[in-house]
């Protein structure tokens, strides 16, 4: 069991609740052999894990909203209740509101699944699965790329950025086919798979 200092209108701020801890290790074993499928589906409890600690969601809700107001979003894509005293001067190539919302949550959600891959690889003590994680790194760099260039408005001057995102999605995609071979050659002959 865990022991977790709260605040609650009811408790005093030094009060504790006592929560189950979701994943535990027998302290006489080096590895773990999940024995049914149930055991296996360690994941659903990281994300649970993940989303639970308030200064991720403070993070997460605060980055969305970073990037929600930044200059960078379309002026027309405001609402029309900001009226006139909000004037930007984008070019027409600028990228929507929702189209910034779609490339920065599926950044997010690319480290997310980094994180959480490399969280199973350690749980279950299958090394092999870090290296998926070290394999989606590049597709992260290309998606950065792509963020910077639109962020600037697609620049003629940026344009090697563009060169370096196809290079990197290439790489990358090369990397996950690899770290996806490993994975099935260590695992190949055990029930799990």
């Amino acid at each position: 069991m865990a022991v977790v200092a709260s605040f609650s209108p009811k408790l005093s701020y030094n009060s504790k609740i006592t929560l189950p801890i979701p994943f535990s290790r027998p302290s006489h074993s080096k590895s773990i052999t999940p024995a049914t499928p149930t055991e296996a589906a360690t994941p659903k409890l990281v994300i649970s894990d993940i989303f639970r600690n308030p200064t991720t969601r403070a993070a997460l809700l605060g980055v969305g909203l970073l990037f929600t107001f930044s200059e960078s979003a379309s002026s027309v894509e405001l609402p029309s209740s900001l009226g006139s005293s909000l004037q930007l001067d984008e070019p027409s190539n600028a990228l929507s509101l929702p189209t910034w919302a779609v490339h920065v949550s599926s950044v997010i959600e690319w480290i997310t699944a980094m994180a959480l891959v490399w969280q199973y690889g350690e749980r279950t003590k299958y090394e092999s699965w870090k290296g998926l994680s070290w394999g989606m790194v590049p597709l992260l760099g290309g998606a950065l790329c792509a963020c910077t260039w639109h962020f600037f408005y697609n620049s003629e001057s940026l344009e090697v950025l563009v060169a370096l995102q196809a290079a990197l999605t290439v790489l990358g995609n090369v990397t996950m086919c690899i770290a996806a071979y490993r994975i099935y050659q260590s695992q190949e002959g055990t029930e799990n798979f």
